[in-house]
């Protein structure tokens, strides 16, 4: 899978968000709830013209480029709050999460605002990138998409659901764009063309012929899955007050994050997971002990890891889930009749 350039502008636009968040942190106007989400609102609206004034040949080109700067922008904006909050930079984006979304403050809204600021931000980039050189980006987009919907969901859940419920202030009302125009995006993205095969129709024919067990690299891959399945199910049941012995132990010596009434831990993101069951933010009773560390991050970054190596595996070697060729009589027998 080939990675498109960077796009520069995108990129410069984006750093914008840091004099914007700092002069903001500023204006004591901002320590109202309704304050900062009108202000937040206009500052998308401005961000949003001054996208479409730059890049109108790229916009004409493909929509979802306005989409991937204004997410770029916030991106920035999650990175500086992940820093503000612990401790790297100060005078940022504090009036925002005491006033707007103060589950942002969480050691989940932290590592959230984390991968969001690096992963989701280089992604923005380089879809961006792709678009301004006319390539495809349906696997890049696939991805965020996916990653996109997983965090959001979690992130929605755990608002909804645990002791942030009573928090919500007005510019939770930003999250309902945040939601739909990823859905529009994705939409999008899954109508694009894919890149066209490599595999030539004797190639598919062959691997198709193969059983599981002449494909090791699937075999490793389908135990995995199972394996993972297994382990999903019993965090649930984990997660659902199981009295089994297995579970209370597990919960208690392995996982007591996933106890923490913030309730993110119950519907489950790994990365953000696996940092907030460590970080301080979390209460220490519900921190990872210390002597389960080395099991605790293996299992779950295998949990982790696995689909990023199927999903390699169906990009790297394709011929398995192509379409095999019409088989038709012989070319010569066609030629007798």
């Amino acid at each position: 899978m080939d990675i498109p350039p960077l796009a520069g502008k995108i990129a410069a636009l984006s750093l914008g968000a840091l004099p914007v968040s700092y002069a903001l942190n500023h204006v004591s106007a901002l320590s109202h709830p309704l304050a900062v989400a009108l202000m937040s609102a206009l500052i998308l609206g401005v961000l949003f013209v001054a996208i479409y004034s730059l890049s109108h040949g790229e916009i004409s080109y493909d929509p979802l480029y306005a989409v991937f700067a204004v997410f770029a922008f916030t991106s920035v904006v999650d990175l500086m709050i992940a820093l503000q909050e612990d401790g790297y930079v100060v005078g940022f984006m504090e009036f925002y999460t005491k006033e707007g979304e103060p589950y942002l403050r969480t050691a989940h809204g932290v590592f959230i605002c984390y991968w969001d600021g690096t992963v989701h931000y280089l992604l923005y980039l380089a879809m961006a990138g792709a678009i301004r050189r006319r390539k495809r980006y349906r696997n890049l987009g696939l991805y965020w998409l996916g990653s996109f919907a997983m965090s959001i969901l979690v992130f929605l859940s755990g608002n909804i659901l645990g002791k942030y419920s009573s928090e919500f202030r007005p510019s939770f009302f930003l999250t309902f764009p945040y939601v739909l125009a990823p859905c529009w995006a994705g939409m999008k993205v899954f109508n694009q063309s894919r890149a066209p095969p490599s595999c030539t129709p004797t190639m598919v024919q062959q691997e198709q012929r193969k059983g599981l067990l002449q494909r090791p690299v699937d075999l490793a891959l389908v135990t995995y899955l199972i394996l993972a399945g297994f382990f999903t199910l019993f965090r649930g049941l984990v997660v659902l007050d199981c009295p089994m012995d297995a579970c209370f132990v597990y919960i208690y010596q392995y996982e007591p994050y996933l106890r923490d009434p913030v309730a993110y831990p119950k519907v489950q993101a790994q990365f953000s997971h696996m940092g907030a069951s460590m970080h301080l933010r979390t209460p220490f009773t519900y921190r990872v002990p210390e002597d389960t560390w080395t099991c605790f991050f293996l299992c779950n970054l295998l949990y982790a890891l696995g689909p990023h190596l199927l999903a390699y595996r169906c990009l790297r070697w394709p011929a398995f889930f192509l379409q095999p060729p019409p088989s038709g009589p012989p070319a010569h027998h066609k030629k007798q009749q």
